[in-house]
């Protein structure tokens, strides 16, 4: 499993494989030396060591250049014309991933929670487990490492349930993702060009492209391993659901949120209890600034972090006002509209995680206010990609309560038919609908 995870992480650039092995090395031996040694500041630096190389690996490749731009533009506004060395080379694939799965095991194994590990092949797949290695799930050294030891059996049931999570994943992401990524690239590269609903179209799309493609490649992560024998985390729980900011990150990218949650926010907080409720807004701005910095090195990124982070510190001050609205109103209105002002703020953050530049995200807003001369066309020629939104929803929702649907057709002839027909469905919709162009996982640039 071990060789064709490298297999598989060096098709993307072969010496790459040199970086990860520096950082499973250190962190191998680095937790041993953390659990064996009694003093515990020696335990600290152990853990420092670990974490510096980590974060150095991720620094070094994700944000040099980032750096370099800024400390360049920052030193040309006072009067001082430098130019730092500007590095070409790519970001290795699926970076932040590996090194925050491999962040967390120092982390457990310093705080006790779990055991060092003794077979550096095994400690090695943690890290490189092909399925989730570059895009997640987040895994904690508690749910898999384990995983490893168990002797694993052909399971015909585990098998058939695995495909049929990778086929639901393919189709988010080659039908839906892929499809209306050809709407949405061809406005975000030249914003300047559309208006109105043409604009409003590509923000709403791209909400549904983006979560196509990561969760879609969350199903086949969690798929592909199911058939081998081993069970991932849940990544998504249908964050559009959502009453307010706070439940959307309880329910999307579950590993990332609460990797930051039990790493950063927390420790913030225990830091910072003597500010009262300070605190956790100050935590919550500071979490979600490296957030955004996490998923990008640039300000757009930044921006969009910070403005969760401030949307969730809004709903943390003004918790009893929308607890006694809640029970003002009824619930037939209170939570749909709930989710309804959860969802727009999400497709309005979503423009700057989208935009390859602020001032590209500033034209998105400015151009967005709707014409209704063109309003009825925009739409209509787009009515396909809705359909196909719409389409989606009713198929998720039936992926959602299947179990409901096995136990209402059971002992009755329609139920191997109407298993097979959805089935089938979903494969000759990859077929016929589907993009087949050279097209990445949005995730892989992160």
């Amino acid at each position: 499993m071990l060789l064709a995870s490298c297999f598989f992480y060096m098709f993307f650039k072969p010496v790459y494989i040199l970086i990860l092995a520096f950082t499973i090395i250190i962190d191998y031996f680095a937790g041993i030396l953390i659990e064996s040694a009694a003093d515990a500041v020696l335990r600290k630096r152990y853990l420092l060591l670990s974490l510096v190389a980590n974060i150095g690996v991720l620094a070094f490749f994700k944000y040099y250049n980032f750096l370099t731009d800024n400390v360049t533009g920052a030193a040309a506004l006072m009067g001082y014309h430098t130019q730092l060395p500007y590095l070409k080379m790519l970001l290795p694939i699926g970076l932040s991933f590996h090194t925050f799965q491999a962040m967390s095991y120092t982390i457990e194994v310093y705080r006790g929670n779990h055991k060092a590990e003794r077979h550096f092949g095994i400690y090695a797949l943690y890290v490189m487990f092909y399925p989730q290695l570059v895009a997640g799930p987040i895994e904690r050294p508690q749910n898999i490492l384990y995983q490893f030891h168990e002797k694993k059996y052909f399971d015909r049931d585990r098998v058939i349930a695995g495909l049929k999570l990778m086929l639901w994943g393919f189709f988010k992401k080659i039908v839906i993702a892929d499809r209306l990524s050809i709407y949405v690239d061809t406005v975000y590269k030249a914003p300047g060009h559309y208006h109105g609903f043409q604009v409003l179209i590509a923000v709403f799309f791209f909400a549904f492209q983006i979560y196509c493609d990561f969760s879609g490649y969350t199903d086949i992560a969690i798929g592909a391993a199911k058939v081998m024998g081993f069970d991932l985390m849940k990544n998504f729980d249908y964050p559009f659901t959502s009453r307010s900011v706070s439940e959307y990150w309880r329910r999307w990218h579950i590993s990332l949120s609460t990797w930051f949650n039990d790493y950063l926010f927390l420790p913030i907080l225990a830091n910072r209890r003597n500010w009262g409720k300070m605190a956790v807004v100050f935590g919550l701005l500071a979490t979600f600034f490296i957030s955004g910095l996490w998923h990008g090195a640039a300000w757009t990124f930044i921006i969009w972090g910070v403005l969760h982070g401030m949307a969730i510190s809004y709903e943390f001050l003004t918790g009893k006002f929308r607890i006694k609205m809640s029970k003002k109103i009824p619930a037939v209105i209170y939570t749909p509209l709930s989710m309804m002002l959860t969802f727009l703020f999400l497709l309005f953050s979503w423009i700057f995680f989208r935009a390859s530049t602020i001032h590209d995200a500033f034209t998105i807003i400015k151009n967005a206010p709707i014409n209704l001369k063109t309003t009825v066309g925009a739409f209509n020629d787009k009515l396909y990609y809705f359909l196909l939104i719409v389409g989606f929803i009713i198929l998720e929702n039936f992926w959602k309560n299947k179990n409901t649907l096995k136990t209402t057709f059971y002992g009755t002839n329609l139920k191997p038919v109407l298993r097979i027909s959805y089935y089938s469905l979903l494969f000759w919709f990859i077929v016929i609908w589907g993009v087949f162009g050279n097209k990445s996982f949005i995730y892989f640039q992160f």
